[in-house]
């Protein structure tokens, strides 16, 4: 893929945890929040942070995974 897309997706990863963030600030979830401002920060397209190829893979699918487990979570306490 170009690199613009990978720019456009760690925009979107940032923006996309901020805002996880700051619902979870606001249900009172001080560990959620944490969790999710050290993911925007991992995540912003402004300074590299240098993983690897390897280690970038295996932090997306672990953050994918904990992702969809969140959303099934917060769906079976609605």
């Amino acid at each position: 893929m170009p690199y613009g897309y990978y720019q456009f997706v760690r925009l979107a990863g940032l923006i996309g945890f901020a805002i996880l963030a700051n619902n979870s600030r606001q249900q009172g979830k001080q560990t959620e929040m944490l969790i999710y401002i050290g993911l925007a920060l991992l995540f912003q397209p402004f300074i590299k942070v240098a993983l690897g190829r390897t280690i970038w893979n295996i932090v997306d699918v672990i953050v994918g995974i904990g992702l969809i487990l969140s959303l099934v979570s917060s769906k079976n306490q609605n």
